[in-house]
């Protein structure tokens, strides 16, 4: 069976995250196919989804435009696995404690945009994943800390004390960029390891 996933491609790493998504799928011996998301009807095909960062009030406002924001919503309500990275964590929460972010409400966090500073503070960190055997090199760059979690949310990772990757059902979200890596291993957790199971 070939793997169908979706790439939100309104901004972010696309590339970066379909090779990710490739390379994972390749330690699995399985095909995968990666489909761009730039227009509402794509999202129904897709057995995964993945939503990059970028500027999130530029992605929320894009997704409600073109009606892609109920396709992501009924992907997961259907028990489908959605992987949102960075801005993705802060389009996929239910409070971005921003007005001009028209939230998913598919993760049940609180996240404060930038809050771990500007591009100058960018940073590389090795962190400590539930799920995972060794450390993964962990790429911060003006990244969202997840301030509050709902009780139906698991924090797999934290960095400072703070919550830096969780995940709710069907739902892994990370405040780093993990396809900045040639490690995989985030998009096998999120993606493979739930589909295959």
């Amino acid at each position: 069976m070939t793997l169908v996933a979706g790439v939100v491609a309104v901004q972010g790493d696309v590339s970066e995250h379909a090779d990710a998504i490739r390379r994972a799928a390749a330690a699995h011996d399985d095909p995968a196919e990666v489909r761009e998301i730039r227009t509402a009807g794509v999202v129904p095909e897709c057995d995964v989804l993945l939503l990059p960062g970028g500027e999130s009030t530029t992605i929320s406002r894009h997704l409600a435009a073109d009606g892609i924001d109920e396709e992501i919503r009924d992907h997961v309500a259907a028990g489908k696995p959605l992987l949102a990275t960075c801005a993705g964590l802060i389009v996929a929460s239910t409070d971005a404690k921003d007005d001009r972010v028209a939230t998913l409400d598919v993760l049940d966090v609180t996240v404060d945009r930038n809050a771990f500073g500007r591009q100058v503070d960018s940073f590389e960190a090795p962190l400590d994943v539930e799920g995972l055997d060794e450390p993964f090199p962990a790429v911060f760059i003006r990244a969202p800390v997840i301030d509050e979690v709902d009780e139906a949310v698991t924090v797999l990772a934290s960095w400072d004390d703070r919550p830096v990757a969780v995940r709710q059902g069907s739902v892994v979200a990370t405040s780093f960029h993990p396809e900045l890596t040639n490690d995989p291993r985030v998009h096998d957790l999120a993606f493979f390891e739930s589909v295959l199971a």
